[in-house]
């Protein structure tokens, strides 16, 4: 069978679902994307097996598991696009357990070396300038699935999942510029992953943490600082935002009235709910030529968001059977509902009210949602 089947020589394409689709349409541009990265990661992978030769056997040992994991990697972006191409096959879906190993391997990466606090100019080595390269690529495709995210929906495993990989990048490019060496690389760092990296963590533990290996002012020190932000903090920030820890009729309306025209430009009619913290409704629209039972079904879906405290998307996964909450929706009373398009509204990490779209998919609500999401600071800011 020929490669080329002349199908798309007249720039449409298929995904699973859709046929005759533009191949300027943004869920093709972000497959491309990440093709595109897949193929960068490849290029870094065979330059991190090449490098080892010559370096000290930590170093070395070190560029052989960062090219391992790129495989990984490079696998896990593979059904990413798969899920872009079949969005509604659950095995696509990319689970918080591949976001956690990147997020592992990021602190662990961090506790080998002092990473530089500046901007930094690539191109100290060739591996390290490939390296970044391949991080940009990996931004612009996040980019590219925000944008697909707000018009299409999008898994939000793997939203998570391509912000946490060009952090790894950006780290895994840092730690190959001082391992090797580099002109105006990062400090002098003793190469031996074992005894070394012990003492790295044992003397940042006595200055404070394992945060201090890294100069002490690090994404892991900035985490643990900021979970241990009071509520009376987020509740007086919140204060001086206009926000007492609810959202007001005035921003429900102007929010409401955003989403409102979104969906219009989209060519869809629907109702939008808003409601407070408590799921008690605050205002509720409902757009010429929007389905009766969308009243209803919107309402629902803002309590919803706001009684488990996530996306009614979220929560659809967990209430399959076997899940967490399998059964949830069928409890006495009803307002639960476990498909797409509530989601919570949050303000300084606070739940300040929840949001729902009915009216079309679960998919198609859920975008909208979404795009509440997106204008939300814009709204409390006014």
């Amino acid at each position: 069978m020929s490669i080329y089947t002349k199908n798309g020589d007249k720039g449409i394409t298929s995904l699973i679902h859709t046929a005759h689709l533009s191949k300027s349409d943004d869920r093709i541009q972000l497959v491309g994307t990440v093709d595109e990265l897949t193929s960068h990661l490849g290029l870094v992978k065979t330059m991190l097996r090449e490098s080892c030769g010559g370096q000290s056997a930590g170093f070395a040992a070190e560029l052989r598991r960062a090219a391992n994991l790129l495989e990984e990697v490079q696998q896990t972006l593979i059904t990413l696009m798969s899920g872009v191409a079949d969005p509604y096959k659950k095995d696509y879906r990319i689970g918080d357990e591949k976001t956690e190993a990147l997020e592992a391997e990021i602190d662990r990466l961090e506790g080998l070396f002092e990473r530089p606090r500046r901007f930094i100019l690539p191109g100290q080595s060739r591996l390290s300038a490939e390296t970044d390269v391949a991080r940009t690529v990996a931004r612009r495709a996040e980019r590219a699935l925000a944008t697909v995210s707000v018009k299409f929906g999008a898994d939000n495993g793997a939203k998570k999942y391509m912000n946490r990989l060009a952090d790894y990048l950006y780290v895994l490019a840092r730690y190959e510029d001082a391992g090797m060496g580099a002109e105006n690389s990062y400090g002098n760092v003793e190469w031996n992953t074992g005894e070394n990296f012990d003492r790295y963590r044992h003397e940042g533990a006595q200055k404070g943490g394992i945060s201090s290996v890294y100069a002490g002012d690090g994404a892991m020190n900035d985490r643990m600082e900021n979970q241990q932000i009071s509520e009376a903090v987020v509740q007086e920030v919140l204060r001086r935002m206009g926000v007492s820890g609810r959202i007001t009729l005035a921003q429900a309306k102007a929010l409401i009235e955003k989403i409102e025209r979104e969906a219009e430009r989209r060519g869809k009619k629907a109702v939008i709910a808003v409601c407070t913290p408590e799921g008690n409704p605050v205002a509720v629209h409902v757009m010429d030529g929007a389905f009766l039972v969308s009243f209803d079904v919107a309402v629902k879906k803002a309590y919803t968001a706001v009684a488990v405290k996530m996306s009614t998307m979220e929560l659809n996964a967990l209430a399959q059977p076997g899940g967490t909450f399998y059964g949830l929706d069928k409890m006495e009373g009803g307002n639960i509902i476990i498909f797409g398009g509530g989601v919570p509204l949050k303000a300084g990490g606070v739940i300040i009210g929840g949001l729902g779209v009915s009216g079309g998919t679960g998919e198609e609500d859920h975008s909208l949602a979404e795009y509440g999401l997106s204008v939300l600071e814009e709204i409390l800011a006014l």
